[in-house]
């Protein structure tokens, strides 16, 4: 492995609107990987990176080789492997596992309430889509930034039902979004990462998502009004390069918000990981879960699908001490079942 402070420059294509930006840029940022963002306003270089990938999504990360990647928990994973200080994968097997259960869940259960508020609130929706544009196209001028500030509103509003933002799942789209807030919100003044005193990617990812709602007028009022401490938490964490910090030790117990996630987990996003499966290998065209009293139904995904398998093959690779240590944990919040199929 080499040095990060001896390293070239990558190349980090991305945008303040995009959560999985933010979470890649914070990561970057905090293992002082040397890197420069390009945004959007380099209109030649994004379409030469969207190009290199196979799936056109944010951000896209270009190596100092000039290959480029994307899908933010591979090239967390990759940087790992190329990159020895400041790791962000907990030395702990079992915590290890935990973070990226979490991180699977921030990505892909905290991402539906990030974008029903985001585009679900139509008084709103203006501000966001103009924010973006002004992000993407900086310095293109007011009628520019309106035109596609228009367009882009427009295109990601119509994608509402797709991803499953509709007034029938609205209740437990907030539920999702409130039950991670109360989760953090007791523990970040003291502890305010997971997994010790250092951040973890399970952080990081959350941090993605939540940092939205610090932008979306939709969730700025209620989340400050509900969690103040993990909104100030999401503004400290853009930039920990200065952060030091060590993993729990042995006799630290997790943290009480690492196991109300887990409880989230449990509840609400494995089965619907499961129900999204099932429906995938039916053929249904409809996924339906119930959780914390709210019914969700939307489109299933192979995505969610591969997230699903990836997890299950993450726990079965674990070793069997790992696995004694776990496995209470996991069973009492209804996790176990899930992993193990």
């Amino acid at each position: 492995m080499s040095n990060a402070s001896s390293s070239p420059h990558y190349r980090l294509y991305a945008h303040i609107g995009s959560p999985y930006s933010m979470k890649m840029r914070a990561v970057l940022r905090y293992r002082r990987i040397p890197h420069v963002v390009i945004g959007a306003g380099r209109a030649a270089d994004w379409l030469k990176s969207f190009q290199q990938v196979r799936v056109p999504v944010m951000p896209v990360l270009e190596y100092p080789d000039g290959t480029f990647a994307n899908d933010s928990t591979p090239l967390i994973l990759d940087l790992e492997k190329r990159h020895a200080d400041r790791s962000v994968i907990p030395e702990r097997e079992a915590d290890a596992f935990l973070a990226s259960l979490i991180e699977d869940l921030a990505d892909e259960w905290l991402s539906k309430a990030m974008y029903a508020y985001r585009w679900a609130f139509p008084e709103h929706t203006k501000w966001t889509g103009r924010l973006i544009a002004f992000d993407q196209h900086f310095g293109g001028g007011r009628e520019y930034i309106e035109r596609h500030g228009h367009d882009f509103e427009t295109r990601q509003v119509g994608r509402n039902p797709l991803v499953g933002c509709t007034e029938a799942n609205m209740p437990l789209l907030m539920a999702i979004a409130e039950h991670v807030l109360d989760a953090l919100e007791p523990n970040i003044p003291m502890r305010p990462f997971l997994f010790g005193s250092r951040p973890s990617n399970a952080d990081f990812a959350l941090f993605g998502q939540l940092c939205q709602f610090t932008l979306d007028l939709a969730a700025l009022e209620p989340c400050q009004a509900r969690a103040p401490y993990t909104m100030r938490w999401c503004h400290h964490l853009h930039d920990l390069s200065g952060h030091e910090g060590t993993w729990r030790g042995k006799r630290e117990d997790v943290s009480p918000a690492a196991d109300a996630l887990l409880r989230l987990a449990g509840e609400a996003y494995l089965p619907f990981l499961e129900a999204n499966e099932a429906a995938l290998a039916s053929g249904a065209e409809r996924v339906r879960i119930e959780a914390h009293g709210h019914t969700y139904e939307g489109t299933p995904f192979p995505y969610q699908r591969r997230c699903l398998e990836a997890l299950r093959s993450g726990y079965a690779a674990l070793s069997s001490e790992a696995r004694s240590r776990l496995d209470p944990t996991l069973e009492a919040h209804h996790c176990l079942s899930v992993l193990r199929a």
